[in-house]
């Protein structure tokens, strides 16, 4: 199973709005899960102004707001190993 992480904060809707979009997909062998940017400096300055940001914890490439579904199909296909 590929961990697909949601760079995200407390009531981030956009956050939400992603996190809906990516339960649309039909996407086998996918997990999210939800990481608090607030909980670590790094990330608080890496996704701060960005989020909500999707990345595979295996993978550089990441997908950044605003994106459409069409696009996020797209970097769900690219990402698969």
């Amino acid at each position: 199973m590929r961990r697909l992480n949601l760079y995200t904060t407390l009531g981030c809707h956009l956050c939400d709005e992603a996190a809906a979009m990516i339960n649309q997909q039909d996407v086998a062998d996918l997990a999210l899960f939800m990481v608090e940017i607030t909980e670590s400096e790094n990330l608080l300055k890496e996704y701060g102004v960005r989020i909500p940001v999707l990345k595979f914890e295996d993978s550089e490439g990441e997908l950044a707001w605003p994106f459409t579904m069409a696009e996020l199909s797209k970097f769900l296909e690219v990402q698969k190993t």
